[in-house]
């Protein structure tokens, strides 16, 4: 019945520092809705910025900043990303760790957004071939 995720809220507490946090950290781009809504691209999907006080309609029934918890695939390896998080003095609290991701083994970095939802940045592990 169902295919994939569209885009996924997160709120926050500012948008401009989050727009800047997801930009610059992340390298994501950026399209603005209106002044309570932005939509930050990942590949075909969105994460879409909500601001803490929002009317819109409808809306999670307790909106709270810095709950999310989510995993993000990177397209480089995880050194390269840390190397860039260490350039731009964004703190990593783990890793890299090994994790189960969906589908496979992993690789993690964990940091923190400006609001401190969690946020894992992975790649996949090469299959050592042992059992």
């Amino acid at each position: 019945m169902l295919s994939g995720l569209d885009h996924l809220v997160i709120t926050v507490t500012d948008i401009s520092r989050a727009v800047d946090f997801y930009t610059r950290v992340l390298g994501l781009d950026v399209r603005y809705r209106d002044q309570e809504r932005v939509d930050l691209m990942l590949g075909d999907m969105a994460l879409r910025l909500h601001w803490t006080a929002t009317d819109i309609v409808p809306r999670a029934a307790t909106p709270t900043a810095g709950s999310l918890d989510i995993c993000l695939r990177s397209q480089l390896p995880l050194d390269e990303v840390k190397r860039h998080l260490d350039a731009l003095s964004v703190e990593i609290e783990l890793g890299p760790v090994e994790r189960q991701g969906a589908t496979s083994r992993i690789e993690s970095l964990y940091l923190r957004d400006p609001d401190g939802n969690l946020l894992e940045i992975c790649r996949p592990l090469k299959d050592t071939g042992a059992c």
